[in-house]
């Protein structure tokens, strides 16, 4: 398992199931048996977390450049992007309302020194949701996490 977070619209676990490429939603209602959705996503996924809404989870498949988004009310896969950096790691990835383009999640990446921002408005900004709206180049070789803060006007990498 490559990374695990709770649902906030069900009793469930969502895993990304690293070399597989699947999503697992786990079903924990009934402990002695638990259901298990598995969703096809992308190979070798890793770290990723939640959009600002908690409803979509952004897992980076890093061997493949890509980020998985899955909706975990709808129990699908949204978007495949391909992020336009090298092995992306966003650890739980970061938020912020962007000026152009509203809500926004981030990764940076292992191999190169870009920062993905991603589009995550379906509702309000549906031209640029699940897109890469802006690549950044930070003053780095390349990070392993990506944080910010509501009430900070700064994203650390």
């Amino acid at each position: 398992v490559a990374s695990i977070v709770a649902s906030h619209f069900a009793p469930e676990w969502v895993l990304s199931i690293k070399e597989t490429g699947q999503v697992w939603l786990v079903d924990y209602s009934d402990p002695n048996s638990p259901g298990i959705k598995m969703i096809e996503a992308e190979r070798f996924l890793h770290d990723g977390g939640w959009d600002s809404t908690k409803r979509y989870s952004l897992v980076a498949a890093n061997a493949r450049n890509k980020i998985a988004v899955i909706d975990a009310k709808e129990k699908k896969l949204v978007a495949l992007i391909d992020t336009g950096g090298i092995k992306p790691h966003p650890g739980r990835g970061a938020n912020w309302v962007d000026p152009e383009f509203g809500p926004v999640w981030a990764s940076g990446h292992i191999g190169d020194s870009v920062v993905s921002v991603i589009g995550t408005d379906p509702v309000n900004h549906p031209d640029s949701a699940w897109k890469v709206v802006r690549k950044i180049n930070a003053l780095s070789s390349g990070n392993l996490f990506i944080k910010t803060h509501p009430n900070s006007k700064w994203v650390w990498l």
